[in-house]
């Protein structure tokens, strides 16, 4: 018997799940390997919203199907992952139930296919819905503490697609190019869901894909003026294309040779100079000090969860204390590369206060507080002169990453 149209992609996302709940693995690294059988663009990126979605909506989800068994399913058993799959698809893709079934069934054998039939069945009867925000898990919202509903409301729907353009001159005629909106020069905001390689202006390197809270901190380097900045942790680019737009003369570290040969990819697309160095931060010595030092550092990255949910699951107090203690690290190195009077930028895309706000800094570095005039409107530095943005903000404009920001300068 044939297999129904579109069961590769339901597959693939099986697959992507399996990857993220067992192995631990994110959604990007986990991607290749689980659409590797699905052909079509539109089928790839399927199986990912299909993924997604689950991830994002899991605790309600579940919910849902505890509300219709007499028996809980195991957390971990096949059942339970395609039911979760065939309520995401309905409740969030708008896919009719008869197509839900007819892809999704066909993933399970036996007693399970009849009981997954039975459960849908029960629930579309129903007419259930989900809640206006996805819930969080328990740990999760502790650790986000009185923030946490207002983030989960920002975790509702996946992001739009933010651009960077080289020349923030021409930011006004981009929004007429690309019919986008823009909520600072040099930024674009796009519906999601656009094939970016097949926009105008991809090839010819006038812009690259960059949520708008990532863009910030490069921002608060302002103009280079030909100085030199060193680019920490600096792969797959987007903060290296920034400063050198902004006329610095750029060095680009990273451990990571493939990131790096994307960050290398990027410069010639977009025709921007820098300096590429495959090293390890805690082990390499600069040949000079530098007049700024922009340390986007690794962090458990839980202020992406918007298009990366599988944080909301994969992320636990262990990953976030061994992030903080790698983060501390690295800012103490950096700051003695600093030349007196220099400006160092620390920021991580993640929510928890242990990688942002309780992370000190090298005693020889002094707060340079963020004026409210250097960010979009309706964001506001806090009162010691950092910044916090979260998903729960902007939400009326398509919203924004969680970051932490703080900027500093190096006494004599």
């Amino acid at each position: 018997m044939a297999k129904p149209p579109g069961i590769h992609a339901r597959r693939a996302a099986l697959r992507l799940l399996d990857a993220v709940f067992r192995r631990g693995e994110t959604l990007d690294i986990a991607f290749n390997a689980a659409t590797k059988d699905v052909r079509k663009f539109e089928d790839k990126a399927l199986a990912r919203a299909i993924a997604s979605e689950v991830l994002r909506w899991l605790v309600d989800l579940d919910t849902a199907i505890d509300s219709a068994t007499k028996k809980a399913l195991p957390e971990d058993s096949k059942a339970r992952m395609v039911l979760r799959m065939m309520l995401a698809q309905w409740l969030r893709l708008d896919t009719p139930p008869h197509a839900v079934i007819a892809t999704c069934l066909p993933l399970l054998a036996g007693g399970p296919r009849r009981l997954a039939h039975g459960v849908f069945s029960t629930l579309t009867k129903r007419e259930i819905a989900l809640p206006e925000a996805p819930t969080m898990p328990e740990e999760v919202a502790q650790r986000w503490g009185e923030r946490s509903e207002d983030i989960a409301g920002g975790l509702a729907e996946p992001p739009p697609l933010d651009l960077t353009l080289k020349d923030p001159t021409q930011t006004e005629i981009w929004k007429t190019k690309l019919a986008a909106d823009s909520l600072l020069p040099g930024h674009l905001r796009l519906p999601r869901g656009e094939n970016v390689e097949k926009l105008a202006g991809f090839a010819e390197g006038e812009w690259w894909v960059q949520d708008l809270a990532a863009s910030l901190p490069a921002r608060l380097l302002g103009a280079g003026e030909g100085r030199h900045v060193l680019d920490l942790c600096a792969a797959p680019g987007g903060k290296t294309l920034q400063l050198a737009a902004q006329g610095w003369q750029v060095t680009s570290l990273d451990i990571s040779k493939r990131r790096l040969d994307l960050l290398k990819a990027n410069l010639k697309r977009t025709g921007l100079k820098a300096s590429a160095v495959r090293a390890d931060a805690l082990a390499w010595e600069p040949k000079h000090h530098f007049d700024a030092i922009l340390l986007d550092a690794p962090c458990t990255a839980t202020g992406t969860a918007r298009r990366h949910p599988d944080v909301i699951h994969r992320i636990g107090q262990r990953q976030i204390e061994e992030m903080a203690e790698l983060q501390a690290s690295l800012l103490a190195r950096a700051a003695e590369w600093l030349k007196p009077g220099g400006v160092l930028v620390y920021a991580t895309c993640s929510l928890e206060r242990e990688e942002g706000e309780g992370q000190d800094l090298p005693s020889s570095l002094t707060i340079a507080p963020i004026a409210a005039d250097e960010l979009p409107d309706g964001i506001s530095p806090a009162g010691d002169g950092t910044l916090r943005t979260d998903p729960g903000m902007l939400l009326e404009n398509g919203g924004i990453d969680g970051f932490f920001i703080a900027r500093a300068i190096r006494g004599a």
